[in-house]
């Protein structure tokens, strides 16, 4: 299961940060912060994989709407993208 997460710290916020939020709900498979193709800075979003569905819904439930690094955090599902 693939959650979109958004409203991240710019520049407080790196791949490792997100990963050891979300490890604390299951096993992270991947985790991908959008970055700006310019300046290679973030652009506030990214997403996080998880290994089982049911942890990845613990996880979005349970971060969706708190704090991180001073910011409110988004969680939800992420959509499949038709790449037609």
């Amino acid at each position: 299961m693939t959650l979109y997460v958004y409203n991240l710290s710019f520049d407080k916020v790196g791949e490792t940060e997100l990963r050891d939020l979300f490890e604390q709900y299951g096993v992270v498979k991947d985790v991908r912060l959008i970055r700006d193709r310019q300046t290679d800075k973030s652009r506030g979003f990214g997403f996080v994989t998880f290994r089982e569905r049911q942890d990845g819904l613990r996880a979005c439930e349970a971060l969706n709407n708190t704090e991180f690094f001073g910011r409110t955090l988004y969680v939800h599902e992420a959509e499949e993208r038709n790449h037609d």
